[in-house]
């Protein structure tokens, strides 16, 4: 087996579990390898570290399959892995209807994502050690998970880094376009041949949940009281407590008054939502965020993606979870939507902004920052005075304390005061291995808005 000798004077990552071997690490190699083939790396004395596919012709020359000399990398080894990484989801995951089965070096598996949407799985292939062996990571999959279908996803412009052109289509059994999954015990239609990345994101599942306690508890806010009623239907006690004029003595002392929810008026409201939330969701994609928002109470929700498609699956998805009548669905770019609603004097109890990646590349985060800013900024100035602005980044690049300051300048030139509740990352079945900054991506927060005025 060929042997990669990596330099002296190199950081001692791949000691401390990173499972990458970059092409500058390495001192010298004894063989002629093919891209793809397994070859053992030794540190510059000789100890053995690892072992691994090789590819000389990209910058990520290693990926560690293992760090037992005498593991086969086989089906075996695939079947192995695999069934461990759906042990993990098994025990963290309370539904796994849907989820991330396999997050790559995460599960030990460099190079492979796979998605799993009720019996049908998504397989995305980055790397050429995985190609060359796809055979064996299928019929594992089918036996770990005997799926009706697997299909390919592996439409990712780093695949041309590996020197691999980007591809598509069924890999094994029956597989439809659409398949409908459940998660936070809400129903989607995922669309796994056209929509983004592998379909569906599932890094945001605990995150999405963690909007709850938002989404009630606005009715005060808006000058909503409950009172007791009268037999007439109308409010037993006027607005400061007082009994109201005429009422007659109660027949029976003992009867509890039905209560109901009065505005500033005097008038019953009817609306079973009165106390929930006003919501602004941008970058919704398919509306997740949006479903589980109607899910916790929210009043009335604007649902906005600058894609067609996108919001039509929204619909969708909002439909079949019965909250279609509280939901308003908005194509628009978010960047110029937010704008004119700040001019036009919009308000939101709860703004929630989920973007895309803005920052891809190192380079690119200068830029990212002042799209970042942007956002929050007039996010946050469409928020009502003691709301909540919802708001990620699921850069790498932006770094999670670059991400808060950014957060922070927004809000000094809004003139608000931001109050940090809940701060989180990628899910549980996104797990990162320590000492990988890679695989800490996704900065989620939640911030309380109050003005400075």
């Amino acid at each position: 087996m060929t042997k990669v000798f990596l330099h002296r004077k190199r950081k001692k990552r791949l000691e401390q579990g990173h499972p990458w071997v970059y092409r500058n690490e390495i001192e010298r190699i004894e063989g002629d390898p093919e891209p793809g083939e397994i070859v053992e790396i030794y540190n510059h004395s000789g100890h053995f570290l690892a072992k691994g596919p090789i590819n000389l012709n990209s910058q990520l020359a290693v990926r560690v399959f293992t760090y037992d000399n005498k593991e086969s990398i086989d089906q075996s080894f695939f079947e192995s892995r695999i069934r461990d990484a759906w042990e993990y989801r098994q025990r963290m995951l309370e539904d796994t209807n849907a989820c991330r089965v396999v997050y790559g070096e995460a599960d030990f598996l460099p190079g492979v994502v796979v998605d799993k949407f009720a019996d049908q799985l998504v397989v995305q292939i980055l790397s050429i050690g995985i190609e060359i062996r796809r055979d064996q990571l299928v019929s594992a999959l089918v036996n770990v998970f005997q799926p009706k279908g697997i299909y390919e996803r592996s439409d990712v412009p780093i695949r041309e880094l590996e020197g691999l052109e980007q591809r598509t289509g069924p890999l094994w059994g029956d597989v439809p376009r659409e398949v409908e999954i459940v998660e936070n015990g809400l129903r989607y239609i995922v669309d796994i041949v056209e929509g983004q990345k592998t379909g569906f994101f599932f890094d945001q599942r605990e995150n999405r949940a963690a909007v709850a306690p938002l989404m009630t508890g606005w009715g005060k806010a808006n000058g909503i009281q409950l009172l007791p009623m009268g037999a007439d239907g109308q409010p037993l006690r006027q607005r400061d407590g007082s009994i109201r004029p005429g009422i007659e003595p109660m027949v029976d002392e003992q009867a509890e008054p039905v209560v109901r929810p009065v505005d500033k008026r005097g008038k019953v409201i009817k609306n079973p939502f009165w106390d929930g939330a006003e919501v602004l969701e941008c970058f919704s994609h398919t509306g997740s965020f949006t479903l589980n928002a109607c899910k916790h109470g929210a009043k009335k929700v604007t649902c906005l993606d600058i894609s067609e498609h996108a919001i039509e699956t929204a619909k969708r998805n909002v439909t079949m979870n019965g909250f279609l009548h509280r939901v308003d669905f908005v194509v628009a770019n978010a960047f110029d939507y937010l704008r004119e609603q700040v001019q036009k004097g919009s308000l939101w109890d709860v703004v929630i902004l989920d973007p895309p990646a803005f920052a891809k590349t190192k380079s690119a985060v200068e830029g990212a920052c002042r799209g970042y800013k942007d956002i929050n900024l007039n996010g946050m100035r469409l928020v009502r005075d003691g709301g909540f602005l919802v708001t990620a980044s699921c850069s790498y690049h932006m770094r999670p304390d670059l991400f808060k300051e950014v957060i922070q300048q927004a809000a000094l030139d809004a003139k608000k005061i931001l109050r940090l509740v809940h701060w989180s990352g990628a899910g549980k079945d996104h797990p990162e291995i320590v000492g990988v900054e890679e695989g800490h991506y996704l900065k989620f927060a939640i911030y309380e808005v109050r003005s400075r005025a």
